[in-house]
This record gives C-alpha cells, structure tokens and sequence, in this order.
C-alpha cells in the first residue's frame, strides 16, 4: 500500500513533531545539569557549529589592526589575569576547578589559540560565545582593548610563567610597600599595570597617575564602575571598590609626583592649548584644563596615550565615554586637525621633539 504524501499530511507531521518535542521539554525528562555533561555527538556539533559561525562572521568582522608589540601587553595581561584566568588558567597557573566543572569547561589558550587566526579571536572577544561561559567585551567601542588582548592570547602558547607573572605586575616586587594605608591590599591590583609610582610602567597605552587631580581620580573610578566610561579592563577593577576605597587611591595617586611638568615643543601645538583655534570653534585646552580646572591634569601625561584617546573621540562613531554627561571631547577633537594631534600630545607631555 502507498501513503501519498500532501500538504496537509507534510504540515500535520510537523505540528505533530512541534508538539512532541514541546511535551518533552515540558515534561522535565531533559538533564540541563552541568555535571551530566553533553552526549559526544551534541558536543561535536555545538563545537563544529560555533567554529563555522566564528569563521563566517569574523570575516566580516575584521579589526583595522593588531597590536603585537611586547610593550602594550601589560593593560591586557592585567584583565586576563583578573577576569579570565580563573577560566582559562594562564602560564604556570591552572584553572579554577570550580570553573572547569562547567559544560563546556574553557579550553586552555595555551593550545585553544593556535586554533584560531587574529580575526576570529577578535571576534569571539568582542562578541562572546553563546551558551559558554564565554562573555561579549566589557565595553562598547574599545576595540583598542580588544586588539591588545588578541596580541596577548597570541603569545600565551609561547609564554612563560616568569614572562606571564611580569606582564599582568605578578614579579616579585612589582607591588608596594604602603598597600596597607588603604586597610586592604586594593592597590596591589592598581599598580599591577599603574606602577607603585603611579607612572604607568613606561606603557603607551596607560596613563600617568602620579600628580593627578584627585577629585578627577576618584571620579573617573566612580565613572568606570557604573559604566558611564567605557573600559573593560577599567571597569573590572573599578566594579568592587567602595566609595571609601576609590577616595583613598585617589588621594594615594595624587600626591605621588608625576604629571604638571612644563609643556614644550612645536608652537602649533602652543597656540591650540593657550588659545585655540577661534576659526575652527575650537577652544583652547588650558580654559578647561589649565590650574585650578576640575578637568584632568595633561601637562605631563604620556604623549601616546593622549594622541589615542583624541583619535577615538575624533573617529567616526567611536565616541568613548560618551555617556558621560556634558562630555565635549568628542566634539573638541573633532575640530583638532589630524595632523596636529600627536604634535599637540608631545606639546602636552613636555616632548620637544
């Protein structure tokens, strides 16, 4: 006998279909518990799944670059070690158990990363993994963040524990001595990438402390921990601190020496901090952050650090802290011409050059 299939029998096949399956997971037979594990075809397709989506995506997804240089690894070895170590264990560090009891467990980097190109670990930072423990980026538009993280996870299969321990201020003697005015060890995890005095460690990508303002410190921290700037690495720190806690390492850091230094060099760049640019609308920096102004402290700063952050708020849709109420400076970067701003950031940081 033949069953001649119709429309009307394909569709009631299906509803029917539908419906057992929508009785199975009502029921509460399925196992969701983490400790029963996945069958070995479902792990495979999950896995097989999420390495196709990463390939596809990522294509389109590609950053303008990835930052290699040994010497902008220390804001991402810091994150990792906070943030990400617990999961995926670091040179000389294993995992967490407690963490690797989840389904799926992390899979070590150390191995995991040769796996993947630059792209595709941009990608999976910035966007996360669904149905891991494996989280989208901390913060919007700081692809900066990302790219250096990329650079790190590339170097974890040849990294050392001696190497891995001074990257994220782990080496012995990369803390200080004074932790306990604070009541706590708090600042062992600022100076890991801050430096005991405050100057950043010689980072590009990390700013001076030492001489700040130390209402503009405390709140900055404010600001990071709420989410109103925008910084994963920033805002994990910033995430458990007290009010008591952001106020005192804001008063440690600011009676460190450091920033104030005498801004000297290209006299374009004199002109834009003293007097602006009135036919560009562009005001000049020391009316907001000259003496006895609430904004931060410049003079001094690192010339690297102040270049990248005028380029992102001069970039198109890269508006960073634009949560921040009353925040000009992506307008006001705007309106400096691209030729002057490192000019203008050696001008700030004393740089001659």
């Amino acid at each position: 006998m033949t069953i001649r299939v119709t429309w009307r029998r394909a569709i009631t096949a299906l509803a029917m279909l539908a419906a057992a399956g929508l009785l199975f997971a009502w029921s509460g037979i399925f196992n969701i518990a983490a400790s029963s594990g996945h069958w070995p075809i479902t792990d495979w397709f999950l896995h097989w799944t999420m390495r196709n989506s990463v390939k596809t995506h990522a294509f389109f997804d590609a950053p303008d670059e990835v930052i290699e240089k040994d010497g902008q690894l220390v804001s991402a070895a810091g994150h990792f070690a906070s943030a990400c170590a617990s999961c995926h264990g670091a040179p000389g560090q294993r995992p967490s158990p407690v963490m690797q009891e989840a389904t799926p467990p992390a899979p070590d980097l150390a191995i995991n990363a040769r796996h993947w190109s630059d792209t595709q670990l941009f990608y999976i930072l910035r966007h996360g993994v669904k149905y891991t423990g494996m989280p989208a980026w901390g913060a919007a538009k700081r692809d900066d963040e990302i790219r250096r993280m990329v650079a790190f996870v590339r170097r974890l299969p040849t990294m050392t524990p001696a190497q891995y321990r001074a990257l994220s201020g782990q080496a012995q003697g990369a803390g200080t001595t004074d932790a306990r005015a604070l009541g706590s060890n708090v600042l062992a995890g600022c100076v890991a990438c801050h430096g005991p005095d405050g100057r950043g460690r010689g980072q590009p990508d990390i700013p001076v402390l030492g001489g700040q303002r130390a209402g503009y410190l405390e709140a900055a921290l404010a600001a990071y921990a709420d989410g109103r700037r925008a910084s994963a690495v920033m805002g994990n720190a910033a995430a458990t601190l007290t009010a008591l806690e952001r106020r005192e390492l804001a008063a440690h850091f600011a009676g460190m020496p450091g920033l104030g230094g005498v801004p000297r060099g290209d006299p374009r760049a004199r002109v834009i901090v003293e007097r602006g640019l009135p036919e560009r609308q562009l005001p000049a920096c020391a009316s907001c952050h000259g003496a006895g102004k609430p904004q931060p402290v410049l003079a001094g700063q690192r010339a690297g650090y102040i270049a990248a952050r005028l380029r992102y708020w001069k970039g198109d849709g890269k508006e960073i802290d634009a949560r921040l109420p009353q925040n000009v400076m992506p307008v006001i970067a705007r309106r400096i011409p691209e030729e002057l701003i490192d000019p203008l950031a050696r001008y700030l940081a004393g740089d001659a050059r």
